[in-house]
């Protein structure tokens, strides 16, 4: 049986259009299949890289509040004389009312005990809130005088209510009601 020319090409094209479906069916789609899938897996992996880079942030975030807190805390530290912040406190206070233009006429000081964090173990020290009520009678530059004077206190004290009165009574002074608070560090 000869072939006529015709049916050669067609022969020809018959194994071309075999060979190209083996070649699609074999090789081609599975390797697809496999580009999908891994597609899919460098998708998924980048959205895992962005969540720790997030997380990286977030940690990077938390580390220089941290920090930050720590250098409060040590400046308060050091600005703290353990024990003895209310004694000094009030020899300030008799020092600065030994002159005539300020006179004491209450103060009322009362404590609380800072609760330590959860988990935490009692630690050596302890931090306790004293808040202190006062009512004074001064001249306005006298109540200036000593509002600047605290400042340079050895501690850190809060000035967390200023309410100045001018009251007939006592005139020329004025009547100052004052709210403080201070950090104290119990050994």
């Amino acid at each position: 049986m000869k072939l006529k020319s015709r049916e050669k090409i067609l022969v020809a094209f018959v194994f071309i259009a075999i060979a190209i479906w083996c070649f699609d069916r074999f090789y081609y789609a599975p390797q697809s299949r496999k580009m999908i899938q891994y597609k899919g897996e460098i998708k998924a992996a980048d959205q895992k890289m962005e969540q720790f880079l997030l997380l990286t942030k977030g940690v990077e975030t938390v580390e220089a509040e941290v920090t930050r807190l720590e250098k409060e805390l040590q400046r308060l530290s050091e600005r703290t004389l353990k024990g003895e912040e209310f004694r000094a406190f009030l020899r300030h206070l008799a020092r600065e009312s030994n002159a005539l233009p300020m006179k004491i006429i209450s103060i009322t000081p009362q404590e609380e005990n800072i609760p330590l964090p959860e988990g935490k173990k009692e630690s050596t020290f302890q931090y306790r809130k004293v808040t202190i009520q006062m009512v004074l009678h001064s001249t306005y530059a006298k109540l200036a005088t000593y509002l600047k004077d605290i400042e340079k206190l050895p501690f850190l004290v809060n000035i967390d209510s200023l309410q100045i009165e001018r009251n007939e009574e006592i005139s020329p002074l004025l009547k100052v009601t004052m709210g403080l608070s201070m950090h104290m560090i119990t050994l």
